[in-house]
């Protein structure tokens, strides 16, 4: 219940006695508690408190289907819902993620926000008058917990709004960023597919491949961790409301999970599915540790490939230089002219980083005591965050980097001429140990391989010429 005091604030009552609110705030007593108790980091992801809006709303909605709430409460709460998520009701939301760890602070301030303002739309719908009023009367006709929250728990609203939110951020930002680097790399490896140069194994001269190929197995491994992110979105489909308190479902009506996952289903877009069973889905948070993994086998691959172009592009004169990549700026405050690989480091220190976020998501998981996970907040903030930054540095990388590429040919023929691993093109001919001592001595003796073969007289000039083309040896 609220009442006026003053100019700046109201008075708002819970079970624990009366609470001064901000009085332009929508936000009641529980919230404020939670706003002067925890004053710790940074503020719970906004991609929460838009699929809190969405669970909300569809549980409305449900909750009249099923007879226990009325049509006039349940379409304020879905137009309040629907402002939250079209971003009408930013600086209501200022609580943190490092509150209490069920995140029920945050499922109290989306209820005390939503009630506050689908209150005000029933007043102005009374009155006729769709403006927002300068203060918030003291009746109260839709409650934060008993209107707002019917048929749910904290326990099952959040971990559900948890899964909501990663699979919206997974089909949004992070899985259209890899269409599209690897349409990049399939436009990349097709035009540089006949540029025959050296492969490196152990960092070590190898047999040749071509640059399209070396392209190529950068592109495969970014789908194959599109695929394994989209297999990982299975376990996210699967929502915990419906499981109230414990798992079993007290004070929400039969069919109810089932039947708000579908609405959510509809809300979203996306496929949704209830929980078989609730007791996993309050208490282990397994669903969310296996698809960071899958970000984390992404930040892998992301770390070998920038780290791969940021080593063929080393130079320009010093190193091996047999790529070029766009010059974005300059590299250093001292050394004039100088020119670094920017967008790689930006790459890799984003991959350590997801790495890092992974190691907490484990940890925190794991803690799942009895009937409940309570480090839930900071499961969401960690995934949510290792999603985000790879999806910007994915698109920034390829804009402001691998579309720019370019071989540089000179160079990858000079290093191709040297390398002494062409001699394995001899080996079905000559056999493996005169083979290795053609190479001995060509690098012993600062000779070319075929000088070194015909001197050891193992091949003729010609069999030489004919066996060892580096084109033959890519085998396309």
């Amino acid at each position: 219940m609220a009442k006026e005091y003053g100019d700046n604030y109201r008075i708002e009552t819970d079970s624990m006695g009366e609470v001064k609110v901000p009085i332009e705030k929508y936000w009641g007593a529980q919230t404020m508690r939670s706003l002067e108790n925890f004053k710790i980091g940074w503020q719970m992801p906004d991609e929460i408190i838009k699929a809190f809006a969405i669970l909300k709303s569809a549980a409305a909605k449900v909750n009249v289907q099923l007879g226990v709430l009325d049509a006039e409460r349940a379409e304020a709460i879905s137009k309040a819902c629907a402002e939250i998520m079209e971003g009408k009701l930013e600086g209501n939301f200022p609580l943190v993620v490092f509150q209490t760890g069920s995140g029920t602070q945050t499922n109290m301030n989306v209820n005390e926000v939503v009630a506050g303002r689908a209150n005000e739309i029933l007043r102005s719908l009374a009155s006729g008058n769709g403006d927002r009023t300068d203060k918030i009367p003291a009746a109260v006709q839709i409650h934060p917990n008993d209107h707002v929250n019917k048929s749910q728990s904290s326990n099952d609203t959040f971990p559900t709004a948890m899964h909501i939110a990663s699979v919206k951020i997974l089909e949004e930002a992070l899985l259209p960023a890899l269409d599209e680097i690897i349409d990049t790399f399939l436009e990349l490896e097709g035009r540089y597919m006949d540029i025959v140069k050296v492969g490196r194994t152990h960092l070590q001269d190898a047999a040749p491949l071509t640059l399209g190929q070396e392209i190529s197995g950068w592109r495969s491994a970014l789908e194959h961790n599109y695929n394994m992110i989209e297999s990982s979105m299975n376990g996210l489909r699967e929502l915990a409301l419906g499981g109230t308190a414990v798992g079993t479902g007290l004070n929400a009506p039969a069919e109810f999970d089932i039947a708000v996952a579908e609405e959510i289903s509809q809300l979203t877009g996306y496929e949704f599915q209830t929980e078989e069973n609730k007791f996993h889905g309050l208490t282990s948070k397994d669903a969310l540790v296996f698809s960071h993994g899958a970000l984390k086998a992404l930040a892998a691959n992301l770390m070998k490939i920038a780290g791969d172009v940021r080593l063929l592009a080393s130079g320009p004169r010093c190193g091996i230089g047999e790529i070029f990549i766009p010059q974005n700026e300059p590299g250093s405050s001292i050394m004039p002219g100088k020119v670094n690989p920017t967008q790689c480091e930006a790459v890799t220190m984003v991959c350590v980083q997801v790495m890092g976020n992974d190691a907490a998501i484990g940890f925190a998981a794991s803690q799942g005591h009895y009937q409940l996970n309570v480090f839930m907040p900071v499961i969401i903030d960690n995934y949510l965050k290792s999603v985000k930054l790879l999806a910007e540095a994915i698109h920034s990388f390829n804009r402001h980097c691998l579309v720019g590429l370019e071989p540089n040919v000179e160079k990858i023929k000079e290093n191709l001429d040297k390398s002494l691993m062409l001699v394995t093109a001899l080996n079905p001919h000559i056999g493996y140990d005169k083979s290795a001592e053609i190479a001995k001595k060509a690098y012993r003796e600062g000779i070319s391989l075929k000088e070194a073969a015909v001197d050891l007289d193992y091949v003729s000039a010609e069999d030489f010429d004919r066996w060892v083309d580096p084109k033959k040896m890519v085998n396309r």
